[in-house]
């Protein structure tokens, strides 16, 4: 596809380029301590921390914020250690942190007081939006305060306390974008903001209605991403019946994630955006209404292209978003129910440089948050795609049907996973394998009547091997016993060499992965090219092995000098 590159990118850079930072210089606003106390909410975190009774607070930044941790690290200490003298010393100083009095009266028992420890977490081992529970537990942290936007996934081990940081907003100028979108007063509008402005929009909302916009809901935070509007309250109307969603407008405050726009897209009457920065930065901005379909387009061409795709790659992007592990099993189920081949990865920071190292992977899947799994970068070299997606992939092109809808939180495709599949992975797991003939008592040498080509859109060509788990047959060798229904499995470490045109086995098992490193990889390994040089020649390979240096890095021992270097 155009959208993505034809040859695998490249993985190194010039010398020239050693001594040089591509990444431009970042912004930074210094706040002062009363900033710092009203942005990042100082006296609520303190307050449910001393009611939580935790000891070990992990304190998590995105890489914007981080300027401002120390800050925020001395006003929460300072703060606690108020808190543990407050019965002790009932006569506070007028300079003392605000929220002291506050933490008062919570007439908490001190008596664990004075023993928290604080630990920042600068680098997040995955997304900033989401909750890394992995850095956490590195320091044993009882809980993590997360500060920034966030994606608001259910985490599996810890608990959270989210502080979103308040951000200024010009309510005024808001709502004279809203008046200029909306001229009928009676129109049905719902009021949404990212969470770092989620606290303008009671009052942009009151502003509203004094003008006469009876209609205006105020959508409040939900931890809930499977909600029709994810993450928010919905109208009373809408709650017994989503349909009704689609008789109102959006009115957004800030740019939403793409994420989102695919999400609401199709549950809505209109998405209007109005750009929060501009209004901070005193500029008179309008609301722009959005359109996604060109998006939606381009994604659906993406999940058409890996129709033919025999060979998917999991992507585990998350190991603190609750039931991941429940949509792995799931979408392996989906692929081997294909008759497709998966293999399982775990990566932190997702780029098209670790991917492109394994070339046979045909399509990415992305197991993370709703969010950060739709990549839409053109610099992959092979499309990735999120779990629902995935589903629409694997249909045939009579029961696929693109309806516009799209969906990124995979805890509703759990529930609402298909029964289809789940047969077909039933059928298939209950049937023994066959060595030396097929299944229908033919020999393994006779063509036999399998399923039929299957046309890829891309290249205008049939495809044959699409599915080449649909009936894998594993041929013996001498020396090797496969593995009958029910006996011992083979060793899944020995790969068996074929002829030419006859594909290896790993383990009784025809193995794509194995296949394309014997037939298609030029570069196996150190000595490979050896062995390559020696097959052109018709030579047996054989090199001879070479004591090299020993030492350490500042000064090695080469044996066959006697010196130093």
């Amino acid at each position: 596809m155009s959208s993505f590159t034809q040859t695998p990118p490249v993985l190194s850079t010039p010398d020239i380029h050693i001594f040089e930072d591509p990444t431009p210089p970042a912004t930074y606003h210094s706040h002062s301590n009363e900033e710092v106390f009203i942005i990042y909410e100082i006296q609520r975190t303190l307050a449910e921390i001393k009611h939580g009774r935790w000891q070990r607070i992990a304190l998590q930044f995105p890489d914007e914020m981080l300027p401002d941790a120390p800050c925020v690290l001395k006003a929460l200490q300072n703060g606690l250690r108020k808190s543990a003298t407050l019965d002790a010393n009932p006569k506070t100083d007028d300079h003392s942190i605000a929220g002291a009095a506050a933490l008062k009266k919570l007439q908490l028992s001190p008596e664990n007081s004075g023993h928290e420890r604080l630990y920042i977490l600068a680098d997040t081992s995955y997304g900033a939006c989401c909750v890394d529970e992995v850095a956490a537990e590195h320091v044993e942290a009882d809980v993590v305060v997360h500060y920034g936007r966030a994606c608001l996934s259910p985490t599996a081990r810890l608990p959270v306390i989210h502080v979103f940081t308040q951000q200024t907003l010009d309510s005024g100028a808001a709502v004279g974008a809203f008046m200029e979108t909306f001229a009928n007063v009676q129109e049905k509008v719902i009021l949404m903001a990212d969470v770092t402005f989620q606290s303008h929009v009671f009052k942009v909302t009151n502003l509203l209605k004094s003008k006469g916009y009876s209609n205006v809901f105020a959508s409040d935070v939900l931890h809930d991403p499977s909600s029709p509007l994810p993450n928010r309250t919905v109208p009373d109307e809408v709650k017994g019946d989503n349909e009704r969603l689609k008789n109102w407008h959006l009115f957004h405050v800030s740019d939403p994630p793409q994420s989102l726009l695919l999400i609401l897209s199709s549950r809505l009457s209109s998405i209007y955006i109005y750009p929060a920065s501009k209004a901070v930065n005193n500029e008179k901005s309008q609301a722009t209404i959005a359109s996604t379909a060109q998006s939606l387009r381009r994604r659906y061409a993406l999940l058409t292209s890996l129709n033919t795709v025999s060979m998917f790659g999991i992507l585990i992007n998350t190991l603190s978003v609750k039931n991941y592990l429940h949509i792995v099993e799931h979408v392996k189920a989906q692929i081997k129910a294909a008759g497709k081949k998966y293999y399982t990865f775990v990566m932190g920071k997702l780029n098209a440089a670790k991917t492109a190292n394994f070339s046979e992977v045909g399509g990415w899947v992305v197991i993370g948050c709703w969010e950060s799994s739709l990549i839409e970068s053109k610099d992959f070299w092979k499309p990735v795609i999120t779990p629902f997606e995935l589903e629409l992939t694997l249909r045939s092109d009579k029961e696929r049907i693109w309806t516009g809808e799209w969906q990124s939180d995979f805890q509703g495709l759990l529930g609402n996973s298909d029964s289809k599949t789940v047969q077909i992975e039933r059928k298939i797991g209950s049937q023994p394998p066959t060595f030396g003939a097929d299944r229908d008592g033919g020999d393994l040498d006779s063509e036999p009547e399998s399923t039929p080509p299957e046309f890829d859109l891309r290249t205008g060509r049939y495809v044959t091997h699409s599915r080449p788990m649909r009936n894998p047959r594993a041929m013996t060798m001498e020396g090797v016993q496969p593995q009958i229904h029910g006996s011992s499995p083979l060793p899944t470490k020995s790969i068996l060499k074929r002829e030419k045109g006859e594909l290896a086995v790993i383990g009784g098992e025809m193995s794509p992965g194995a296949e394309f490193l014997r037939s298609m990889r030029t570069w196996k390994g150190l000595g490979s090219d050896f062995e390559i040089a020696y097959d052109e020649s018709g030579m047996e390979p054989s090199t001879g092995i070479e004591e090299g240096r020993s030492g350490i890095a500042r000064g090695y021992t080469d044996k066959t000098e006697g010196t130093r270097r």
